[in-house]
């Protein structure tokens, strides 16, 4: 009866194992195979897959392969590639198709994603996506993506939906913008040289959850230029806990 006992909690242990959800890293690389000297044009991706809750994992794994194909394109539309080695194949394909086509000219494209769980609490699922892409001209971009989950459903949470009043949390986070970048408050929000659109603050593309709070991220290009670089401002929750209708 004694080994029935424990032969059932072992069942029940894998059981439970079964039904939580986790993570593991996969990598993939590819370069070109055309003739290249120095640094050949390669993209490389690492990236957080889900596994162990099925219908979970499996929409977190579409949402970030969605996103990738966003980062990760060469034209006007993006690939129609339906996994990561075919997205990878698709990139090298994009340039070596130029390479041919102008064999005279240097085209040293490169592509580096990284992904990773940047936040897990019991509701929340936060990935950070931080990727380099260069396809030419005078420099490559860099930037970070935020994707926010129900942890539970495995489905999107947007941004207007991580707040109880999103109008009454950006005037709050507008303060402490204005506050750090020293923007007097009588004054217009691009007064220092900010580009945000028809001279109003809003709220990035791109928040972040982290142990330290909820951090605003601003990409380069996206309310100040390349040159000035990324800004951002980091809330703790003691500041900002009212504000989220998810926590």
């Amino acid at each position: 009866m004694k080994y029935f006992i424990i032969y059932s909690l072992l069942l029940f242990s894998v059981a439970q194992c079964s039904n939580e959800l986790v993570f593991k890293d996969e990598s993939f690389q590819k370069k070109t195979t055309l003739p290249c000297t120095g640094d050949c044009p390669a993209i490389s991706v690492k990236i957080p897959v889900a596994d162990g809750v099925p219908v979970v994992a499996d929409s977190i794994n579409k949402k970030v392969f969605s996103v990738l194909k966003e980062i990760v394109y060469f034209g006007e539309k993006p690939y129609t590639s339906k996994d990561y080695n075919g997205l990878l194949t698709s990139f090298i394909n994009s340039y070596e198709k130029l390479q041919k086509e102008y064999p005279n000219d240097k085209f040293g494209w490169e592509a580096d994603i990284k992904g990773s769980v940047k936040y897990q609490s019991e509701n929340i699922l936060n990935i950070e996506i931080n990727h380099y892409t260069y396809t030419g001209g005078a420099h490559g971009y860099q930037g970070l993506r935020s994707l926010i989950f129900d942890i539970n459903t495995g489905k999107s949470i947007s941004n207007d939906q991580l707040f109880t009043n999103r109008e009454a949390f950006k005037a709050f986070a507008e303060k402490k913008f204005r506050a750090k970048y020293k923007i007097p408050a009588n004054k217009p929000i691009n007064a220092t040289g900010l580009m945000f659109e028809k001279e109003k603050f809003q709220l990035p593309q791109n928040i972040f959850f982290t142990d330290k709070g909820l951090l605003l991220y601003y990409n380069s290009y996206e309310v100040a230029s390349y040159a000035d670089g990324t800004k951002e401002i980091l809330l703790s929750y003691k500041e900002v806990n009212d504000y989220l209708a998810i926590k």
